[in-house]
């Protein structure tokens, strides 16, 4: 018997790439999405969504309010069985206004951990968040900081934002691609994260000339885009690695797989996260050995010496020792990058995360 189709409704940024992953997974199973955003999409919008753009985005207390009272008629009419919104932020109070029940809640990170804990904004969190029927977060301190928050504990769950474990797989790297970041012979460090103070690309930049020292065949390729870019890159130049420094900007979200592919090394530096990052879990499941910093919950997730390694923040000496001792070692790194692998198919795999949340929407219609 073929399951009921449900009628649901989505308040999430358009530009994120998270956002769409999560979204289109329910109108390919043949549910009825009707996807709300503040912001204007990035790249087309798949035919079996139906996109709607509120403007203007809600900047001060005025737009926010014209904001809300459009969302509201909006959800009026298209009349959703339920409203998932993502981000507990102006998006989570946009949701909460529109009075459309029940009202799902997914904390992102920064929300509830950065922005829930001073001021005005903590307050807006906390009625956001009170306010929500059910809410879910990707990460035990997560949890912890939604129920200081004022949220009860049986009303938080935790589902992954999860991986595409068929995406992002091993495979054969692809050859034009390794030629074109470094040569055949070279031994390639990857860096996914944007180039914002908060992941410190910086330090990777600062352990780049030891490992050098040691393995002069290495070369980083730095993908993303952000405010630091001119500020890294002349940090590169200063230290006479522009030839071994690649910056490769934003990569296409069907190129990622082959970017990983081709690496020998994935490396994460970031100061905080809120659980495990999506990039690194991609690079896992392609069964990348990977070194990252001791933030968020990576700790959880990466076991020294088991499925890679973890390193102080803002330690380019620890994080160039790690990465050389992964390049001595190539049979090392291969075993723990097919431990990465089993992990990630086993904990956070994008199907089976979805398909929990799928169930918690019957649950929540019914």
């Amino acid at each position: 018997m073929q399951a009921e189709r449900l009628k649901l409704g989505f308040l999430a940024s358009a530009n994120s790439i998270h956002s769409r992953r999560w979204i289109t997974y329910f109108a390919d199973r043949g549910h009825q999405v009707d996807w709300i955003s503040l912001v204007p999409p990035d790249g087309d919008i798949p035919p079996n969504l139906a996109l709607h753009v509120v403007r203007p985005y809600p900047s001060q207390p005025l737009s926010l309010l014209l904001s809300a009272l459009r969302v509201r008629k909006l959800v009026r009419r298209l009349r959703p069985q339920l409203l998932h919104v993502h981000y507990a932020g102006v998006n989570g109070l946009v949701g909460t206004l529109s009075g459309c029940r029940p009202l799902i809640v997914t904390a992102w990170g920064s929300d509830v951990l950065v922005a829930g804990q001073t001021g005005l904004t903590r307050w807006l969190v906390r009625y956001v968040l009170r306010q929500a029927d059910l809410i879910t977060c990707d990460a035990t301190h997560m949890r912890q900081a939604i129920e200081r928050l004022g949220a009860k504990a049986e009303d938080i769950r935790l589902i992954y934002f999860g991986t595409d474990t068929r995406r992002f797989s091993p495979g054969v790297p692809d050859a034009g691609l390794r030629q074109e970041l470094g040569g055949p012979a070279a031994q390639l460090i990857i860096s996914l994260r944007s180039l914002e103070p908060i992941y410190d690309v910086e330090t990777l930049v600062q352990a780049a000339p030891m490992v050098l020292r040691q393995h002069p065949n290495a070369r980083f390729v730095i993908a993303g885009d952000g405010s630091q870019a001119d500020t890294l890159k002349g940090l590169v130049a200063n230290l006479g690695l522009a030839d071994r420094v690649r910056f490769v900007g934003r990569i296409p979200e069907n190129k990622l797989p082959d970017y990983l592919r081709a690496a020998d090394v994935y490396v994460s530096t970031s100061l905080s996260d809120a659980g495990l990052a999506a990039s690194t879990a991609e690079a896992m499941a392609c069964g990348l050995p990977v070194v990252v910093t001791d933030s968020g919950e990576n700790r959880v997730w990466v076991k020294d010496g088991q499925n890679g390694f973890v390193v102080p923040t803002r330690d380019a000496i620890s994080l160039a020792d790690r990465i050389v001792y992964l390049l001595d070692n190539r049979a090392l790194g291969r075993e723990l990058g097919r431990a990465g692998r089993r992990l990630i198919e086993e904990r956070n795999n994008y199907e089976k995360e979805m398909a929990k949340m799928e169930a918690i929407y019957r649950e929540l219609v019914g």
